[in-house]
């Protein structure tokens, strides 16, 4: 048990690390979360620094859930602590929760106040090393929609609500075996709520027609 608890502080610690604040300091010498809508995340880094430094932070956010599964999760040597009725292995489960503690810390990071950014870009990170096809699709959501709205929450919402519809289309329209479909189903449509939630004032403001767009074109 001490040892699960260890991975899962370690991962909520690397999912903390705010990608955002440092490199809005280092090219700016600002607070990003001082400018555009407050957040703390790649799409506001997207609004105020430019696309460039918008993708690079939305990079460093998807690696540090990857590092959560890949890496972190890798410290567990112990026996599973509680009974496992999932069709995960014990592995795999303890992998998911690694990537759910940096997703979690990515939202509410421990060293900036517990202000972080939407967890997007991590659970991205982490999703696609446990079920890669399905996040490459939705990713692929993602860029259709803010190509053509220049909304990049509304691709994040609409993406993170993609998930449980892929799944579910492959899974019983192509006859998919998806390993722990009915485990990661549950879950991803948990993880649409989720993304749903932290996306409440951006879905205002797009209902208020107040969002803002984004621009390609350097700050």
């Amino acid at each position: 048990m001490l040892n699960l608890i260890v991975v899962t502080i370690l991962s909520y610690l690397v999912g903390s690390i705010p990608t955002s604040l440092l490199i809005s300091k280092k090219v700016k010498g600002i607070d990003i979360r001082e400018h555009g809508s407050g957040n703390a995340g790649g799409t506001n880094v997207f609004r105020v620094l430019g696309w460039k430094y918008g993708i690079i932070v939305i990079l460093l956010d998807a690696l540090k859930g990857a590092l959560a599964v890949v890496l972190i999760a890798r410290l567990y040597l112990d026996n599973f602590p509680f009974v496992n009725e999932t069709p995960f292995d014990d592995f795999t489960l303890v992998q998911i929760i690694a990537g759910l503690a940096a997703v979690m810390g990515h939202i509410w990071t421990v060293f900036a106040g517990f202000r972080g950014g939407k967890g997007i870009a991590t659970a991205l990170g982490f999703l696609i090393t446990i079920i890669t096809i399905d996040m490459l699709l939705a990713i692929a959501v993602f860029a259709v929609v803010v190509y053509l709205s220049k909304y990049i929450s509304l691709g994040s919402i609409m993406a993170a609500v993609s998930i449980p519809f892929i799944l579910i289309i492959r899974e019983n329209l192509f006859h998919v075996d998806i390993p722990g479909y009915g485990t990661i189903l549950p879950f991803a449509i948990a993880i649409a709520v989720l993304v749903i939630f932290t996306h409440r004032a951006n879905v205002a403001r797009l209902f208020a027609g107040k969002e803002n767009r984004i621009s390609f074109k350097k700050k």
